[in-house]
């Protein structure tokens, strides 16, 4: 088995409704890590191109950089959480991997210490 990673950092804000309270608007420098994973390589020795992973990310976190979470989609309607934001990058980054590779994790940090991580329903341990 083979796994990759590429790691990102970008700036936005956000404010949360917790327990029906709305925080204040505050921002982040988020740390992004996407692992992918695959037990083969192609035919140059690869499984996955790492400017290829990083382009496919790049575009999926492009709405965000220095952003309002809050005013982009999808979480115009949802709670702009450490969650989901790493569950819509790892959803809509699941259908941009070449064949071969699969998600593995994505993790974000919002701040030292505090990181949620996304596991893919078909890669969670049993």
């Amino acid at each position: 088995m083979f796994e990759l990673s590429v790691q990102r950092v970008f700036s936005a804000a956000h404010a949360l409704v917790l327990a029906g309270q709305r925080e204040p608007l505050h921002g982040h420098d988020w740390r992004l890590t996407v692992v992918v994973r695959g037990d083969r390589l192609d035919g140059e020795g690869l499984l996955c191109d790492f400017h290829a992973l990083e382009s496919a990310v790049d575009g999926i976190i492009a709405p965000f950089r220095n952003a309002n979470l809050n005013e982009v989609e999808p979480f115009m309607q949802a709670n702009p959480s450490a969650e989901k934001l790493v569950q819509y990058i790892g959803e809509r980054l699941k259908t941009a991997l070449p064949p071969g590779a699969s998600l593995a994790r994505v993790s974000v940090t919002e701040a030292p210490g505090c990181e949620a991580t996304y596991i893919p329903e078909s890669d969670a341990p049993v």
